[in-house]
């Protein structure tokens, strides 16, 4: 069960953070603090699954460096264009035998709140994931609390994992035929 919410809250957090290693226009780096994170599948049975991650201008650049090679590797588009209210990010990826094209919008900005909307649509895997709108509703909060450090997400229950230990989120990709 924890590994059914911690994919959806990662590839969250990747996404977020995917579109600003792309870089045919530039997106802005996250302002450093903590910030809160909604994720919802309109239309799905899985619940609103919100987090909260700690996050420095370091830290921004560093999982966008280690998402970028990672999208590279599985993605044969990835493109990023800056319209009058954000972003769109249209990208064509493909892991385990499953193509996904989506397209996402990005609106708001990084220093207080943004809110990404992605449609995509999927050959193969399951047939309730074929098409799957997911919004992320983020908002900054401000400092981290006491205790976090730069990269923790925290998700409920008090479940906590930093994003810069990438050795334990590699276990969770599917393995490449």
């Amino acid at each position: 069960m924890m590994r059914q919410r911690l994919l959806p809250c990662l590839c969250g957090c990747a996404l977020a953070l995917l579109s600003a290693g792309t870089r045919a226009d530039e997106l802005p780096l996250r302002k450093a603090g903590l910030w809160e994170m909604k994720i919802a599948k309109p239309g799905s049975q899985l619940p609103e699954l919100t987090v909260q991650h700690c996050t420095d201008e370091t830290t921004d650049k560093d999982m966008s460096n280690t998402v970028s090679p990672m999208a590279k590797q599985i993605c044969s588009k990835q493109d990023i264009k800056k319209t009058a209210t954000g972003y769109t990010i249209d990208s064509v990826c493909s892991v385990a035998g499953i193509s996904a094209t989506s397209h996402s919008e990005v609106v708001g900005d990084y220093n207080s709140a943004y809110t990404v909307t992605t449609q995509s649509h999927s050959e193969g895997g399951p047939a309730s994931l074929r098409e799957v709108t997911t919004r992320i509703e983020a908002k900054w909060l401000g400092a981290c609390k006491e205790g976090q450090r730069p990269g923790d997400i925290v998700m409920p229950g008090g479940f906590k994992l930093n994003v810069k230990d990438a050795e334990k989120l590699k276990g969770l990709l599917p393995k490449p035929n």
